[in-house]
């Protein structure tokens, strides 16, 4: 998935409405999109229409980073997601064979039997925090399993997630602090790993494919696989597991609508769909301005830092007719889930993957769970959308 928006929300211009509510922050984002030249006090230009949204970010002038900040404790330009123009599409040329469909469709097998076996420990108790339990360690293990690395190796990686996603400090510059020492202790264990790789016999995973892939005539550097993993790493592990907290939150709080599922199993994909316009658990991006540009009878000036607000796209009415109803047959639901424009989401083929089999073997498992009673989920907007307590309770077979 997107790694673009690990940001916290007050730099989001729906948050600074009256009408943010942590638990159903749509009313914000669908006010959002309802203002014709949206910015923050800041200056920061917002985008939030998705007609606008689409021409700005197919025009050549605007680029997915300035050149000099990175995020997420990163010393060095993300690959693809820091590069733009003729870089950005050599890069892509050579990564989006590996995540298109019939490639992740390998991996169908291996991530039913990962989520079976989280669901085996926790089935015959009644309960479960879904998102310790199923949510966060399976797109973990899928990762691992994808780049050949030993099941061990999971706390390292959910570790690093946490540090650079949701870093500690009560200062922006401790939190920086926090994100580039987990950045350092990734990256000397990247170099680790592909050092092991390197000298062992060739492996059919994705380091192996890096190993002998070549862009423009030359064979990938160490840097390079290295930049690679680092953005696949958060891509990989965060979102799916934001992404699934939130699907399964609202399927425990709508049970009509998941008895619809669960009696119609073709609905599973277009709900998918849905649930990623209705959520939008990664709600924004950044893109900068290299020259003066006019879209849609508005000036963007040379130098300007525009967020891109997805979540508020996708509740644009324009686009999205009744866009606070879930319609899982909503037609044409051309969503920005997933972003946007060159920069579109890399893994989305393998998000949608992970996110239909691990709910299809939930609810064969699960049919019936409601949240645990007294209790309540509990979302953070910080960066992106999850539900990070969400206890169920279930009828044990």
């Amino acid at each position: 998935m997107t790694a673009e928006a690990i940001i916290p929300p007050l730099f989001c211009a729906a948050h600074l409405l009256g009408s943010w509510d942590e638990r159903h922050p749509q009313q914000a984002f669908g006010e959002l999109a309802g203002q014709d030249t949206p910015s923050r006090p800041d200056g920061t230009l917002v985008i939030t229409r998705r007609e606008e949204m689409t021409e700005f970010l197919r025009h050549p002038a605007v680029r997915a980073t300035d050149g000099t900040h990175y995020n997420m404790g990163a010393q060095r330009p993300l690959i693809p997601l820091d590069l733009d123009g003729d870089a950005h599409r050599t890069y892509r040329k050579l990564l989006d064979p590996l995540f298109a469909p019939k490639q992740v469709a390998r991996l169908e097998a291996t991530i039913r039997a990962r989520t079976n076996a989280l669901i085996d420990m926790f089935v015959d108790t009644g309960e479960a925090e879904l998102l310790t339990s199923l949510c966060a360690p399976l797109p973990t293990h899928i990762f691992i399993d994808l780049l050949g690395l030993p099941t061990d190796d999971l706390p390292i990686f959910l570790d690093f997630k946490e540090a650079v996603v949701r870093p500690q400090g009560s200062t922006a510059e401790e939190q920086q602090a926090h994100m580039r020492a987990a950045g350092e202790r990734m990256y000397d264990y990247l170099t680790r790993v592909l050092a092991e790789h390197r000298a062992e016999p060739p492996r059919d995973d994705l380091i192996g494919a890096f190993l002998t892939a070549s862009v423009d005539g030359a064979r990938l550097s160490d840097q390079e696989i290295i930049d690679i993993c680092y953005l696949l790493v958060i891509a990989g592990l965060d979102t799916v597991t934001c992404s699934l907290s939130c699907m399964l939150a609202w399927f425990a709080e709508h049970p009509a609508e998941r008895h619809r599922v669960l009696t119609d199993p073709t609905l599973l994909g277009k709900a998918i769909e849905e649930l990623m316009r209705f959520e939008s658990p990664v709600p924004l991006g950044h893109r900068w301005v290299t020259e003066d540009i006019e879209v849609h009878g508005r000036r963007f000036p040379a130098g300007s830092k525009v967020e891109v607000v997805w979540a508020a796209a996708n509740l644009d009415p324009a686009a999205f007719p009744d866009p606070m109803t879930v319609e899982f047959e909503r037609p044409h639901n051309a969503h920005v889930g997933f972003a946007a424009g060159p920069h579109r989401c890399l893994g989305s083929n393998l998000a949608r993957l992970e996110l239909r089999v691990a709910l299809e073997e939930f609810h064969r498992r699960i049919p019936e769970y409601t949240i645990a009673p007294g209790k309540e989920v509990l979302y953070t907007n910080y960066g992106v959308r999850a539900a990070i307590h969400l206890p169920i309770t279930f009828p044990v077979a």
